[in-house]
């Protein structure tokens, strides 16, 4: 894995460790900004890995990663398949498990 995809996974675990911390003092809303974030930078390390590309706001980084795992999106819900396998997925590699 690239040195920044682990950046951007780093981040996105910080923020749910604080997610985590806040829903232990009831901070609901809080908690619920910090795991979008966590997610906004997983999603980043996924375009990283698979691109090469640094994008940075949230409208690039919804629009490209959508664009990155239209393919396989439908297969990682029906398939028990968990988010980091998207970083090294081949998408047309891929088949169905039922």
């Amino acid at each position: 894995m690239n040195p920044e995809t682990t950046r951007f996974l780093q981040k996105a675990e910080k923020h749910l460790e604080r997610g985590h911390t806040m829903l232990n003092v009831s901070l609901n809303d809080d908690a619920g900004r910090a795991a979008y974030l966590a997610a906004f930078h997983a999603a980043q390390a996924v375009i990283f890995e698979r691109t090469g590309k640094v994008v940075k706001t949230h409208r690039g980084v919804q629009s490209e990663f959508l664009r990155l795992t239209k393919e396989i999106r439908a297969l990682c819900l029906t398939s028990g398949f968990f988010f980091h396998k998207l970083i090294t997925s081949k998408p047309c590699r891929l088949r169905h498990r039922p």
